[in-house]
């Protein structure tokens, strides 16, 4: 599915609304997104699965649908596979609380990322400007702005994303990666998480993958798509050192956004093809 200009606009009216509704109604919400989450990570891993379950030798026979069914017949490991996908989720989702429950947490949400990166398409690199753009802005100030506005002093952003310290459930929406660095608060109040939203992966990744196609319309050996694959890495480093330094909650988009656009944009200068990487045209490429 190709994204427009319409499309970004109501998806960023949509999240800035989906962030407002768990703030206000936290409680309640996300207990919504739990059970969401869970059903799109179940369909990330039976499509990120599917290709491996089509090499296997069996299960082939396909299950006969009654004469009023207009659904395709669904082959039995596929089926197999679709349940097990669920099982894990179920899984889980009743384990959730649990210390290791943070890495089937992290399997789902790379499967549930992968499905929708492939299912979603920028058309060309104004789309993707726009839209990183607007979520740039947006990042900033829902971390750095609304606590300025909050009776806490804390940032809308971070009081959601951590559930505002005395919720029982917190959003999944989110990868986890321990802090392994030992203290003394570690210790007494159990392990501690640094957290990467699914946003942070999934909007520059979109644009990852515009470039990995844009390659591949003007034959370039893949130097956009290697070169906006190292800039996201260094602008990940540079927020983890600056969450490091600043000890607060860090808006990613703000480090990868400049690193992502402005390299893609420099180097589509550079190669004399920056009009047709903002259109989106094949054309022949004049460096090889």
């Amino acid at each position: 599915m190709d994204v427009n200009a319409v499309m970004v606009v109501i998806f960023v009216v949509m999240i800035v609304s989906m962030l407002l509704l768990l703030y206000f109604f936290y409680d309640y919400i996300v207990y919504v997104i739990i059970v969401l989450f869970c059903i799109a990570a179940a369909a990330g891993i039976h499509a990120c699965l599917t290709p491996l379950v089509e090499k296997i030798p069996f299960g082939m026979y396909k299950i006969p649908k009654s004469k009023s069914s207009k659904c395709a017949q669904v082959e039995v490991r596929s089926l197999v596979l679709a349940l097990l996908s669920l099982t894990f989720c179920a899984l889980w989702f009743v384990y959730r609380h649990e210390e290791w429950s943070w890495i089937m947490q992290d399997m789902m949400g790379v499967a549930f990322s992968i499905h929708l990166l492939k299912s979603i398409r920028l058309p060309n690199f104004k789309i993707c400007f726009i839209l990183l753009g607007v979520l740039f802005l947006y990042d900033i100030f829902f971390v750095f702005i609304t606590p300025y506005f909050t009776k806490s002093g804390e940032s809308v952003m971070v009081q959601v994303a951590t559930g505002g310290g005395g919720a029982k459930e917190q959003i999944p929406i989110v990868l986890k990666v321990p802090r392994f660095a030992f203290s003394p608060y570690n210790v007494c109040n159990g392990v501690q998480f640094s957290l990467l939203g699914f946003g942070d992966i999934l909007v520059p990744g979109l644009l990852v993958a515009y470039a990995c196609r844009f390659d591949f319309k003007v034959q370039s050996g893949k130097v956009y798509y290697i070169a906006t694959s190292i800039a996201y890495g260094v602008g990940l480093v540079i927020c983890f050192v600056a969450l490091f330094f600043m000890q607060i909650g860090q808006p990613a988009l703000l480090y990868l956004v400049p690193c992502t656009v402005g390299t893609m944009a420099v180097i589509g200068w550079k190669r004399r093809e920056l009009k047709h990487l903002w259109n989106g045209h094949r054309v022949n490429s004049h460096f090889h």
